[in-house]
C-alpha cells in the first residue's frame, strides 16, 4: 500500500514536522519567524509557495508553516498535517479585526471559541449546530504565557467569515455586521479559526488562535500591510512560548 505522504500539498514526511506547528496565514511571516526565532530551520515544505519550517526554540522543537488566507485552504493543510503527518497542536496566529470598543489596535485576541457563517461543518452531517472551540490545555498555557508577558489580551468567542467582501459592501453594512456579533460578546472577526478548531475535533487533535488586532470595524483604524507583517512579535513569542511548554 502506497504512503499517503507526500500529499498533494505537502512534499514532506512525519518526521519532518514537530508535534505543534504554527500557521500564520501569510508564507513570508512563516519565513520570518523561522529565521528570526528558530534555531537550524532547515525548510520542510514549499509546495505552492507554502513555506513550512522546522527548527527549535530555546531546545524545543517547533515547526511553522503558512495555512493560506480563509477556511478552506486552512481546511487542508491543517487536515494533512493531523491525518498524514503526526502533528497534534496546530496554533493558528494571525491578524483579526476587533469588533468592540474594548479592544484596541495590537491588542492580542485568544479564540476560546469561532462563529462562523461558513458552511464548512455541512460536511459531518451533524443534527445540529456545532459549536467550534478550541483546545483547553492549549488555551490555559497560552494564557499563563501571556500574562508572564504581561500582553494586552482578551478571551473569548472570535467570528470566523467566508466573505472578505460582500455583494452589499460598505463601511455601515460592516460596522452593522460587527454590532449585531458584538452584541452576543463576539470579540473579532478573521477567516481561519473555525475550521481549524472543526477539523481538530473530527481529528482528536489540538488547536487554537491566536491573533494580534490589526484592524477595528467599529472605528476604521488599521495597520499597514508592512506593519501587519513586521510587529507581531510578541504574538508570535506568546506562540512560540506556548509551544514549547506542549513539547
Amino acid at each position: 500500500m502506497s504512503k499517503p505522504y507526500p500529499t498533494p500539498h505537502i512534499d514532506a514526511s512525519p518526521e519532518d514536522f514537530a508535534k505543534t506547528v504554527l500557521m500564520p496565514g501569510d508564507p513570508l511571516r512563516a519565513k520570518k519567524i523561522a529565521e528570526e526565532f528558530l534555531e537550524n530551520a532547515k525548510l520542510v515544505n514549499n509546495v505552492r509557495g507554502i513555506q513550512g519550517y522546522t527548527g527549535e526554540y530555546k531546545g524545543s522543537r517547533v515547526s511553522v508553516m503558512a495555512s493560506g488566507m480563509g477556511m478552506p485552504s486552512m481546511g487542508i493543510y491543517c487536515y494533512e498535517l493531523f491525518n498524514f503527518f503526526d502533528v497534534e497542536n496546530i496554533m493558528r496566529i494571525g491578524s483579526a479585526g476587533a469588533m468592540t470598543e474594548k479592544i484596541q489596535l495590537m491588542d492580542i485576541v485568544i479564540g476560546m471559541g469561532a462563529c462562523t457563517n461558513s458552511g464548512f461543518a455541512a460536511q459531518y452531517r451533524l443534527p445540529g449546530t456545532f459549536a467550534p472551540i478550541c483546545s483547553y490545555n492549549m488555551l490555559k498555557e497560552c494564557i499563563a504565557v501571556a500574562d508572564e508577558k504581561g500582553a494586552s489580551y482578551h478571551v473569548g468567542n472570535i467570528y470566523s467569515t467566508d466573505n472578505f467582501y460582500t455583494d452589499d459592501e460598505g463601511l455601515e453594512e460592516f460596522e452593522t455586521s460587527a454590532r449585531l456579533w458584538s452584541k452576543m460578546g463576539v470579540m473579532a472577526v478573521e477567516m481561519e479559526s473555525a475550521a481549524l478548531y472543526m477539523t481538530a475535533a473530527r481529528c482528536g487533535k489540538n488547536a487554537l488562535s491566536v491573533c494580534t488586532v490589526s484592524d477595528h470595524l467599529i472605528t476604521g483604524e488599521s495597520l499597514s500591510a508592512d506593519e501587519r507583517q513586521n510587529s507581531f512579535t510578541q504574538m508570535m513569542e506568546i506562540a512560540l512560548e506556548t509551544a514549547k511548554r506542549l513539547d
